[in-house]
């Protein structure tokens, strides 16, 4: 199961080019939690301190306006999440609901730290791999609010 993990962490954009050994290090740090359909990962406006890699189920990620749940996305294996509050140690932005039994690999910030006193390059990519993600869907957001605003049509 370990070796699969570290598999997983590979083909992901925020560990891209991210040494085997260090993700061996990292996976034998975090934990895995299960979380049953329904249930949430988290809340939005909590507070938060890990990002989660999702091994297998579903999720919908939540945003609440005006007293109403409203669908941003779906997540599947190989997604991650949370990782906004591991960067910006602000409280989160949107809720994770499992749609199926999930199980994720649950990263901190505790356990980045860890990898950061290990090898400091090696977390300085995880970071810059994290902003990269961020700043992804952060344009994606920023499309969809201009098609919005043009009265297009997301794509």
């Amino acid at each position: 199961m370990r070796d699969a993990r570290i598999e997983l962490l590979q083909q992901m954009p925020v560990f891209g080019g991210v040494r085997g050994d260090i993700l061996e290090f990292l996976i034998d740090l975090c934990p895995v939690v299960s979380i049953v359909a329904g249930d949430f990962f988290f809340r939005e406006d909590e507070p938060g301190d890990a990002m989660f890699v999702l091994e297998t189920g579903r999720v919908a990620v939540l945003k609440l306006w005006r007293g109403q749940e409203h669908l941003l996305q779906n997540l599947t294996a190989g997604d991650c999440f949370g990782e906004m509050a591991v960067m910006d140690h602000c409280p989160r932005s949107a809720s994770v609901r499992a749609i199926e039994d999930c199980a994720a690999i649950r990263i901190s910030s505790a356990d980045l730290y860890q990898v950061y006193a290990q090898d400091l390059k090696q977390f300085a990519l995880i970071q810059m791999n994290m902003g990269r993600e961020v700043c992804r869907r952060l344009r994606d957001a920023d499309r969809r609010l201009f098609s919005a605003k043009m009265g297009a049509v997301p794509v």
